[in-house]
């Protein structure tokens, strides 16, 4: 059924846009009427014109994954109370209120309204849909279990935003603490520390290393600082690019690993992700290769992914998940010898979510322990650094007092 897009006025006389399903422009003028919108301008996205299209594409700007979350929450409740698919999905359409979201559903229904399968529908959405979400539904519609994955991928959703959440909230604060230490820095250097070296030349006396050192840097800040800028942008360029290859992002994973706090960190909420995935997958019915291809993309760290990736290779060729994976000398022991328990008893999928569910505890804890050992270090280099800079200009003032007098 085609998708019409309008804009109109309802009868409280305010400007409305949205869209609307319906045989022809006649079928959506009478629907929008009945709803009470008087219709200014009304076209079939169908036809519209090619620029309209990145929509298509699977644009997400705008969409939170707790918004996707209820969406498939709504679905599965709805397909489990024995509607149709199509209706399921009209009515989740007429539900959700994030209009990207609610433009996509209503695309999807469609498509499916018109013979297509589900998972064919979301595949023209893969920036909003990713590829554990278009795998499982796929798996469910093969198995009929479609409302039981459904359910299974809005409680993964909502444990993977979480842990996201866990871990920026718990980055914020060192964060803002960082960027007023850097200011309070700026202001002494630039502001501050210029005025009292007029001071120290009128005297012409010899001053300290430490305070000839605040007053280089303060040299550097205030006639150079245009010059750092361009540096520190250019830097921050070449970065990003060096890291955008495979060779520079397969180095960087790897001494990102190797850092004594944050290493570990990353390693934990790596195999946190690695487990969750890929129990949600074959607890799915997705097979087992191709969950490990999914989930090579989810680690976020080229150095598991590869190890996955070999991992997956040698499973194809008969070997069992433990092997591989021990080989890496990527993965926790306790991780392991876990999943070689869970395939030896058949229980795979629920030994990952038991690991995974570990690890998410781990994870909370040690940010837990990181954030109030942050802000207390981060308080006490501050009062160090500025206690340094005072200090270095008040010696040398003495002095001279002390001269004077």
């Amino acid at each position: 059924m085609p998708l019409f897009e309008y804009k109109g006025m309802n009868q409280a006389g305010r400007n409305i846009r949205g869209t609307v399903d319906a045989e022809n422009v006649r079928a959506a003028r009478t629907k929008l009427k009945k709803d009470g919108i008087f219709v200014v301008d009304l076209r079939d996205k169908g036809k519209a014109p090619k620029k309209g299209k990145s929509k298509k594409s699977g644009h997400s700007k705008g969409v939170k994954v707790e918004e996707l979350s209820i969406m498939t929450r709504q679905l599965a409740t709805l397909i489990k109370a024995n509607i149709p698919l199509v209706d399921s999905l009209a009515a989740v359409s007429d539900q959700v209120e994030n209009p990207v979201l609610k433009e996509a559903v209503a695309d999807v229904k469609n498509s499916v309204n018109e013979g297509g399968s589900l998972n064919k529908a979301l595949m023209k959405y893969p920036k909003l849909f990713d590829k554990i979400y278009i795998s499982m539904c796929e798996a469910g519609e093969m198995s009929g279990t479609l409302d039981v994955i459904l359910l299974r991928l809005a409680e993964f959703k909502e444990a993977q935003a979480e842990l996201k959440a866990k871990v920026n909230s718990a980055m914020l604060y060192p964060i803002i603490m960082f960027i007023v230490t850097l200011g309070m820095l700026a202001f002494l250097f630039v502001f501050v520390v210029p005025k009292i070296i007029v001071i120290f030349e009128s005297m012409d006396q010899a001053l300290p290393w430490y305070t000839q050192a605040v007053i280089s840097i303060s040299g550097m800040l205030v006639n150079y600082w245009h010059v750092m800028l361009v540096g520190i942008f250019l830097a921050s360029i070449t970065f990003k690019h060096w890291k955008g290859t495979p060779a520079g992002r397969e180095q960087w994973d790897r001494v990102v690993l190797k850092l004594p706090i944050v290493g570990e960190l990353s390693r934990m909420i790596a195999v946190s992700r690695f487990t969750r995935t890929l129990s949600t997958l074959l607890t799915g019915g997705v097979p087992m290769l191709s969950s490990m291809d999914i989930v090579t993309n989810v680690v976020d760290n080229a150095i598991l992914a590869h190890a996955i990736a070999e991992a997956r290779d040698n499973i194809s060729e008969g070997e069992s998940i433990a092997g591989p994976l021990k080989k890496s000398n990527q993965f926790p022991p306790v991780v392991i010898h876990m999943i070689a328990i869970g395939e030896k008893t058949g229980e795979l999928e629920n030994m990952l979510s038991q690991v995974s569910s570990a690890y998410d505890f781990q994870v909370k804890n040690k940010i837990d322990g990181l954030t109030s050992i942050l802000g207390p270090l981060m308080i006490v280099i501050m009062g160090c650094v500025v206690a340094g800079i005072v200090f270095s200009i008040m010696i040398p003032m003495f002095e001279m007092t002390n001269m004077v007098s």
